[in-house]
């Protein structure tokens, strides 16, 4: 498979705190194996954050999500069971002091774009919280 060939993974993980640490090493092999290692360090902490926050705050399962365009832009998401849309994010310098409530506020910070939508399917309701990084602007961006 070739680095511009597009792909797609979903793991579906319980309701459990250990599943934020099995989504980043899983997140850390696909990315490894398809060559693109040099997105993990601010992918993992991506979906650290949006896969702790469907845990952390919902009561049902989660799945974190992955998906590479082939055009230089991966988006990572965690979908929960939860229909409300997420506390928007303070600006980051606020949340320095803070024990917790910081996750989207880093996930502003470090990525291209984020957002969120409802999702609706089947009979099953939840949301789908995301963020994007474009591979061009990954290594300027996060080294300024």
């Amino acid at each position: 498979m070739l680095e511009n060939d597009p792909w797609e993974y979903s793991l579906s993980v319980p309701n459990d705190p250990r599943a934020v640490t099995i989504c980043r090493r899983t997140l850390r092999l696909i990315l490894t194996m398809h060559g693109l290692i040099r997105l993990v360090d601010v992918a993992e902490l991506l979906a650290t954050e949006l896969v702790s926050n469907a845990v952390r705050h919902t009561k049902g399962p989660a799945a974190l999500r992955v998906r590479w365009s082939g055009t230089g832009v991966l988006r990572i998401g965690a979908w929960d069971a939860d229909p409300l849309p997420p506390q928007p994010p303070q600006p980051l310098a606020l949340t320095v002091d803070q024990e917790d409530g910081r996750g989207l506020a880093l996930v502003r910070a470090c990525a291209d774009v984020w957002g969120w939508q409802p999702l609706t399917r089947e009979g099953s309701r939840g949301k789908y919280v995301w963020c994007e990084l474009d591979e061009q602007s990954a290594p300027a961006k996060r080294t300024a």
